[in-house]
């Protein structure tokens, strides 16, 4: 959420800000009238408390000296009266006056690119060899029913499409690739594991900045008003949800599993095959509380923890700026990892690495308290994935897969894969 003291200062700059993001200006005209009515409403307000204490005070004086104190007492319950009507149409406005602050995105950074759509992001550098191979790669669907380790015609009949089922060596190498990633930022970056909630109340989702702009894109428990989780991201940004937190305490740098749900409204027909776009699926977050001073270097560390994993796992990647018609809703500057997957031919998402600035912060209430004093200030939120499982195990099948139809496992994961070294067609299953 922007801070509205910004909106009223420079309206015409916000404005500017939601035309590049395709949204829609006039929202500052009629925020900006709704402000300027409660700011009023506030000063009547003030005023006619002020006449209600002289004028309570005079009917003292008037019992005192025996006189008759009802027409004095019916002024005092008027200007009462009038007082509550003034309050009741403020709390009114506040809530009109959040709704649409709750709906206007964050200012994107000066250093994010221009650009309509991700064909337009801007690529910053890349990791590892491509890989070539003596034969045709296969994409990692058709690996993975060859090895019988990936079943998605049972899971469809378990669930519905875009569900899948691991099996077998599968389940045991997603598994491994969590506790991999995960050990490599407790043990070695200086994160905090937490395992969260995968339902989380409305307010989690207001914070996080899901709600209420992407609701079609989450699976609500309408009995218990609870959401299922489309990233870790919401609750561990929530955490520390109203609360201050103590400036020598920052960063504080949170990881954590979680199966991510998500209706992916609006792509149909995408990344429809395989791991790459499903409405369940596992990933470690990454998610970083910062000094607004700090947010941009803490963002580009981040990233560095997320590229980690990807090096290690020896699987060649891209770093992308991303431009500002894919930039999304929270983020005021985003970094992707894509890992390259040979058997399709293309680059693929692994990890999403975001600078939030106080956007979040302000939805959720999370301050620090200066060392110097004075009033507490907002935090920097900062979210990243470390990485998106799935696709991780996407892209250790089709980059390690041999002409055999076997895939190698990467040494770094064999520690947790009990000194397995390649997943035969043999001991599929």
């Amino acid at each position: 959420m922007l801070d509205i003291k910004l909106i009223r200062k420079e309206p015409e700059m916000v404005k500017e800000s939601l035309r590049k993001r395709k949204s829609d200006p006039s929202l500052i005209d009629r925020l900006l009238d709704i402000d300027e009515q409660r700011r009023d409403n506030i000063g009547k307000a003030d005023e006619l408390k002020n006449t209600r204490n002289v004028e309570s005070k005079k009917i003292g004086k008037m019992k005192k000296e025996g006189k008759d104190i009802q027409p004095q007492a019916k002024k005092v319950r008027e200007i009462g009266d009038e007082i509550k009507r003034l309050n009741d149409e403020i709390r009114s406005l506040d809530v009109e006056i959040y709704e649409i602050m709750s709906v206007i995105p964050n200012i994107p950074s000066e250093k994010v690119p221009p650009g309509k759509d991700d064909s337009e992001n801007v690529e910053v550098r890349r990791w590892g060899e491509i890989p070539e191979f003596s034969f045709t790669p296969l994409p990692h669907w058709d690996i993975g029913e060859k090895l019988d380790i990936l079943d998605i015609p049972r899971a469809v009949k378990l669930s519905k499409t875009r569900f899948t089922l691991l099996k077998g060596m599968g389940a045991a190498l997603e598994r491994a690739l969590t506790s991999f990633m995960l050990d490599v930022q407790t043990r070695e970056r200086g994160y905090t594991e937490i395992l969260p909630p995968f339902l989380v109340n409305p307010e989690s989702m207001l914070g996080s900045g899901q709600l209420p702009k992407f609701e079609e894109d989450l699976f609500k428990c309408e009995k218990y008003n609870l959401y299922l989780i489309p990233t870790a991201e919401v609750p561990l940004t929530n955490y520390h949800a109203n609360e201050i937190i103590d400036e020598e305490d920052l960063p504080l740098y949170y990881s954590g599993y979680s199966a991510c749900f998500r209706s992916e409204a609006g792509s149909a027909g995408k990344d429809t095959r395989g791991l790459t776009r499903n409405h369940q699926f596992d990933k470690v977050e990454l998610v970083k509380f910062t000094h607004p001073d700090n947010s941009y270097d803490e963002l580009e560390k981040m990233l560095n923890d997320a590229e980690e994993i990807l090096k290690r796992l020896k699987i060649p990647y891209r770093v992308m700026i991303i431009c500002l018609g894919d930039l999304g809703f929270t983020p005021v500057f985003k970094y992707d990892l894509e890992f390259w997957a040979p058997g399709q031919n293309r680059w693929v998402e692994v990890s999403s690495c975001s600078n939030c600035t106080d956007f979040q912060a302000r939805r959720a209430n999370i301050r620090f308290k200066s060392r110097k004093g004075g009033k507490p200030d907002y935090v920097h939120t900062l979210n990243g994935s470390g990485l998106a499982v799935g696709r991780t195990l996407a892209a250790v099948l089709e980059n390690y897969q041999n002409e055999d139809g076997s895939v190698t496992v990467p040494e770094v994961l064999r520690p947790y894969m009990h000194g397995l070294e390649a997943i035969m067609m043999t001991e599929a299953g």
